[in-house]
């Protein structure tokens, strides 16, 4: 009887595929000599790994360099048409679906505006449904080349592996209790039934997304603020390459910073989300008479109220919305330092829409406040910056969901039709003495 535990010569040559593929898409383009230290792989594993995956279209070669005194040295690289990926963001004002190759390259775009009808449900699942569909119509792209959907969500995931619900979203400031999200999608979305469906919390994506590419990116340990309409974060430790890498999403917008304060929309009162979100920086400024047309958007209410607050040379500044900002830039400073405080984090990135319209204007002010609200020691240790993946960042976020689990499996493809998870149980039972027959 084979032992438990034990690792098999399909879990060998999956891992070396797994390190060979993930050096070339975070180091890349390498040659065959460069692969081998960096992977810890022999010359002779590097060149049968690398031709399996050159034979499945995964890697192709990149030019050749000279060498010191040798043969010129052929360079790799993850191949783009190798594969493709969906990203989508559920964001406060759009649903956002973007078509990605291997490469994680932009194919195709389209959003789907929130503003009439809020987080209806059946609604959201339909833009989903039709984004995916006209991201491979306008890509030109067969959904079968699709590798796995990645989305991005406000709330608290719970998994339901045992009652078949997949990824169920817990969202309540969208008014979300308990909602199956994954099996909606995959009754709805039409990609073939082996695509997997991958949904995390949106602050968590775009953390990955910066750790991965972005601001957090060579970073120990790193917390992400998203700050949108709402106001969410993520700590993140670890890089791509080690098997203890965590992403921990936060409700870190819920987190008090003012006693008996504002009136949250999750119902609670004071959180930073009430001060810092950009819904709620619009409605501070309409409540003190600031210029806003009544049906004025977040994100053109935001920008009105930076304009005001700091106008351009000559301008005289509007004493209201300077005030607002100055208590926002305090508010975010103390919320940031309980991150730092608790995380020691070296890095705080701040992204998301709105974090990265009023960061260039607030950042000075944030990292003092910052440094008045945490302790000496950890605050030192920290650099507080902007994220470097603009808007979009979520998007891209999503689409790494299914991108780390391809390569954490050596770039095999998803199992055609069904898995033991749709088998009936007696085909279960099957299964299962089939497999201890085979022991």
């Amino acid at each position: 009887m084979a032992e438990r535990g034990r690792r098999t010569v399909r879990d060998l040559r999956r891992g070396n595929r797994a390190r060979v593929l993930q050096r070339l898409y975070f180091d890349g383009p390498l040659s065959r000599q460069e692969l081998g230290p960096a992977t810890g792989l022999s010359s002779g594993s590097i060149s049968n790994v690398v031709g399996e995956l050159a034979a499945e279209g995964l890697v192709e070669e990149a030019g050749v360099v000279e060498s010191d005194g040798g043969r010129p040295r052929t360079l790799l690289r993850i191949a783009p048409a190798g594969g493709l990926f969906v990203g989508i963001d559920i964001g406060e004002t759009r649903v956002r679906v973007e078509l990605f190759d291997l490469s994680l390259e932009e194919l195709a775009r389209t959003d789907r505006l929130l503003a009439q009808h809020g987080y209806d449900v059946e609604r959201i699942v339909g833009h989903v449904r039709t984004g995916v569909h006209d991201v491979l119509r306008d890509a030109g792209a067969d959904p079968r080349s699709l590798l796995g959907i990645g989305i991005g969500v406000p709330g608290i995931i719970e998994r339901d592996a045992s009652g078949g619900q997949g990824a169920v979203v817990h969202g309540q400031t969208i008014g979300w209790s308990a909602v199956p999200f994954e099996r909606l999608l995959r009754e709805a979305v039409d990609v073939p039934p082996e695509v997997p469906f991958f949904i995390d919390n949106g602050a968590k994506t775009l953390g990955q997304a910066e750790m991965w590419f972005g601001g957090g990116r060579g970073a120990g340990a790193a917390a992400v603020a998203l700050i949108g309409s709402g106001v969410g974060a993520s700590v993140n430790r670890g890089d791509a390459f080690e098997e203890d890498l965590s992403n921990t999403a936060l409700e870190w917008g819920h987190t008090t910073v003012q006693i008996r304060g504002r009136r949250c929309r999750c119902g609670s009162v004071g959180c930073l989300e009430a001060y810092a979100g950009a819904e709620a920086m619009r409605e501070r400024w309409q409540e003190a008479g600031g210029p806003l047309p009544a049906d004025a958007d977040d994100e053109t209410a935001l920008a009105a109220l930076i304009d005001a607050a700091r106008p351009a040379a000559g301008g005289t500044p509007d004493p209201v919305a300077a005030a607002i900002l100055d208590e926002t830039a305090e508010c975010l400073g103390a919320a940031l330092a309980d991150l730092v405080n608790l995380f020691l984090p070296e890095r705080v990135v701040l992204g998301g829409w709105a974090g990265l319209l009023i960061g260039p204007h607030l950042l000075p002010d944030i990292r003092r406040h910052v440094q008045e609200y945490a302790l000496d020691h950890a605050v030192a240790r920290t650099t507080i910056g902007l994220g470097h993946l603009g808007p979009d960042a979520v998007t891209v976020g999503a689409a790494t969901l299914p991108l780390a689990d391809f390569l954490a499996r050596g770039g095999t493809r998803p199992a055609p039709a069904a898995s033991t998870e749709a088998l009936t149980a007696a085909d279960r039972v099957t299964a299962n003495r089939g497999r201890d027959m085979a022991r």
